[in-house]
């Protein structure tokens, strides 16, 4: 499989755009996550969306440019996938920490 720098290119942009609009979403602020973070988050976001949407035969027809509005959308889509996930993982660990540290302080 080969990457050209072009397509590399279009995958940080688009990978930016739905990084920064799931980190809009989800922290209500207008830098989302951070610029690294958005972008990182945006860019596994486009690879889990891109699959989810080619295993379940999702086709919006939005037209085609050289990055087409579907892969934004998917992208989108799979950056609030992953925020869910990390949300859920976070939580679960503060969860044990949390209760670890209680059953440390007893007797």
């Amino acid at each position: 499989m080969k990457f050209e720098l072009a397509q590399i290119v279009v995958w940080l942009i688009v990978g930016a755009l739905a990084g920064s609009l799931a980190g809009m979403v989800v922290t209500f602020k207008k830098e989302g996550l951070g610029r690294w973070t958005n972008l990182g988050v945006g860019l596994a976001g486009a690879l889990i969306g891109g699959g989810l949407f080619k295993v379940l035969n999702i086709n919006l027809a939005l037209g085609e440019l050289n990055v087409s509005f579907q892969d934004l959308v998917s992208a989108f889509a799979g950056s609030m996938v992953l925020i869910i996930i990390w949300w859920i993982v976070s939580k679960t660990r503060r969860r044990k920490s949390h209760s670890n540290e209680h059953d440390a302080s007893q007797p």
